[in-house]
């Protein structure tokens, strides 16, 4: 990795939002969006991956439908466009978070000494199809959001209980057993990673203002030696706290476990206004996080945001990952379908409700908010 503060976004909606006629536009003219965040000082991209989303008779989950093709193509376009690349590795047929690590179906019927073997050569297999693409990643997650293990039952861990910021009360022997599997599946992951090649490992949690969650749980990591570089966090500020409770965590957790820390997922509307009338981000969430739902709120939340990780002490502080600027409201684009929403046990409206976060309008104009990374190079180095 270059020693440069990490400026990236997470697109991996892109190739749906294009196939339904989306379109992104910068000075009045219609551009690939990997140029647009080259031109706008962004260098990296993240990119999720999904073992087969689509049901018994070939049905699209959608939310992107990231199966490895579509993971590839991206990563493809990206490297054209001198971005670096973050693979986001799910371990599961669709979206993976603290709320529902589903196994893949054809992972189902496999014993624990089976599915520990299968992460690694999934692992090992999906690395060398990206160097025979020539789109190896510089950064690799090895699960995401794993906050409550991952590949459920097998892997899950005492349940983060988020309203209370402590965790599920477990018997002793149980919560150690608990962590040993996980710790067995994540370890299976990242020998694959690095018998494949020098790539930085992330292990990503979510609720990043909270200093328990990210004390109790890489403790457990700590105390059975796993190998990994990089601490990711997910932060929003109307759900996760204060920046100053980010602060102290990232610099409590970069000194304790002495690794580097990276905010992995984070995002603030440009508006309370919504093409749906559905979005997440409202204007009384934006009174939570304490910045205006404007084009200059967004801007400087995300300057105060990057400003917090630049000061962790002994440069751990590497930068911060916005999660799905480019998702833009075109007809038919949806987190998930009916068909996804089964697999995941997750039913919810259909639709985008994210595009009021983006960094362009809901007809695909470029805001003013995109040029705050310059801006903040600017002022670094001045």
């Amino acid at each position: 990795m270059k020693p440069t503060f990490i400026k990236g976004a997470d697109v991996s909606m892109l190739k749906e939002v294009e196939e339904l006629g989306g379109a992104f536009f910068l000075d009045g003219k219609k551009k690939d969006l990997f140029e647009i965040m080259q031109i706008k000082g962004l260098n990296v991209v993240r990119l999720r991956l999904w073992v087969n989303p689509y049901d018994e008779e070939g049905c699209p989950y959608m939310g992107g439908t990231n199966d490895l093709e579509t993971t590839i193509e991206l990563a493809k376009r990206a490297k054209e466009h001198g971005l670096q690349f973050m693979l986001n590795i799910h371990y599961s047929d669709f979206w993976a978070d603290p709320k529902k690590q589903s196994k893949p179906k054809s992972w189902q019927e496999l014993s624990f000494a089976q599915l520990e073997e299968k992460v690694y050569s999934y692992t090992r297999e999906v690395l060398e199809v990206c160097r025979a693409c020539d789109v190896l990643p510089e950064l690799v997650q090895i699960g995401n959001e794993t906050t409550n293990g991952m590949l459920w039952p097998d892997g899950r861990t005492p349940q983060y209980l988020f309203e209370q910021k402590k965790f599920e009360e477990m018997e002793a022997g149980e919560w150690k057993a608990s962590f040993d599997r996980l710790v067995s599946l994540l370890n299976a992951g990242i020998r694959a990673t690095r018998e494949t090649g020098a790539m930085k490992i992330i292990l990503h949690l979510d609720a990043g203002g909270s200093n328990v969650l990210y004390r109790t749980w890489f403790d457990e990591m700590a105390a059975r030696g796993v190998d990994y570089d990089i601490i990711g966090l997910s932060y929003y500020p109307i759900w996760h706290g204060s920046l100053e409770e980010l602060r102290f965590n990232l610099e409590d957790v970069s000194a304790r476990y002495d690794k580097e820390v990276l905010v992995i997922e984070t995002a603030y509307g440009h508006t309370a206004d919504s093409p749906t009338g559905a979005d997440i981000f409202t204007d009384a969430l934006s009174k939570i996080a304490g910045y205006p739902a404007t084009v200059e709120g967004q801007a400087q939340f995300l300057y105060d945001l990057m400003r917090t990780v630049d000061q962790v002490p002994d440069g751990k502080g590497l930068g911060i990952v916005y999660w799905e600027p480019a998702w833009l409201p075109v007809e038919g684009t949806t987190w998930a379908s009916p068909e996804g929403m089964k697999y995941g046990n997750d039913v919810a409206p259909m639709g985008n409700h994210w595009a009021n976060q983006a960094w362009f309008d809901f007809q695909g104009k470029a805001l003013d908010s995109i040029d705050v990374f310059h801006q903040f190079e600017s002022k670094k180095e001045s």
